[in-house]
């Protein structure tokens, strides 16, 4: 009898134990009806390194306005018309939401401040391993009160994110041929009334989720050059350092193995005889800080 209600009592012992450590993840969630009515800003965006820029010079921007109206009901900033609309809130497991057609999990709720994860989800599975970027959010009357800021201010970037920027740009200046994408985009400004350009422009709207990265990620230029030599057409990828110095890396267009070389030969003549003769070509940079970055251009020449 005793070694039976021993048995019973180291069982008894092991299930409270397991209640204690292990809570239920059904019961686990989120409620938002402590920070109902208050209006939250994102002021931060960053990756887990708890940076903003990664190492191809991708920038993650804050952007989310959102105010609960309850468990179930948010209003969000639409950036595309620059009005608050209402979207449901779907609360799950674990404290994971879905709210504007995105996946969160906060992390933290507050009526100062929010901090969500941005999770990638497929097939109603969660890939925490691809889930990398995280959302900090501030009360409005938070970055006006005590902060004592206005939202551009505590959005801008951190000390960390300009020792990082500094760190990557000192590594690609030591590799040849090395690069990373300029926040701020090469610039061209013509010399010369036969030159023109324009460049791609990316419209941010609710297909793409408000992000306009192609801009600066691939910046792509349409040069035209009037009274050419000749009638010629060809986009190709290309270079630009801290200088402003155009590096002509490969065309973008197939070439058969017997023309490349002198395909490429021309395209170092249009270069050097014509774009950065024509042009004052201004490097980008990042925080300010000119940078080798990579660029695609389309350039046409008419004898006209």
């Amino acid at each position: 009898m005793s070694s039976i209600r021993l048995l019973l009592s180291f069982l008894l012992i092991t299930v409270l134990g397991f209640s204690c450590k292990f809570e239920d993840p059904i019961k686990n969630k989120v409620f938002f009806e402590p920070v109902k009515g208050i209006g939250f800003t994102e002021v931060r965006r960053s990756f887990e390194t708890g940076l903003i820029f990664n190492k191809d010079g991708y920038q993650l921007e804050p952007i989310w306005q959102v105010k609960f109206l309850s468990d179930t009901v948010a209003k969000v900033l639409n950036p595309d018309k620059n009005i608050f609309l209402d979207f449901p809130v779907t609360l799950d497991h674990d404290s994971i939401f879905n709210i504007s057609g995105t996946w969160l999990k906060a992390t933290h709720v507050s009526k100062d401040s929010l901090i969500f994860q941005v999770l990638k989800v497929e097939n109603k599975t969660v890939y925490y391993v691809k889930s990398n970027v995280f959302m900090t959010l501030y009360a409005n009357d938070y970055i006006k009160k005590a902060l004592h800021k206005t939202v551009e201010e505590a959005r801008r970037p951190q000390k960390k994110d300009t020792a990082y920027i500094l760190n990557r740009m000192s590594k690609i200046e030591a590799k040849p041929d090395s690069f990373f994408a300029a926040r701020k985009p090469v610039q061209f400004i013509s010399k010369n009334k036969q030159a023109t350009i324009d460049k791609k422009e990316i419209e941010a709207d609710i297909m793409n989720k408000w992000d306009k990265s192609e801009e600066y990620m691939f910046p792509e230029y349409n040069i035209r050059i009037k009274k050419a030599y000749d009638d010629f057409s060809y986009s190709f990828w290309a270079t630009v350092d801290q200088n402003g110095k155009i590096y002509y890396q490969k065309s973008l267009i197939y070439v058969f193995p017997e023309f490349e070389q002198s395909t490429n030969k021309t395209i170092r003549g249009i270069v050097d005889g014509y774009l950065s003769t024509y042009f004052d070509v201004i490097p980008g940079s990042t925080l300010g800080m000119p940078h080798t970055s990579a660029i695609v251009i389309n350039v046409k020449g008419t004898k006209k």
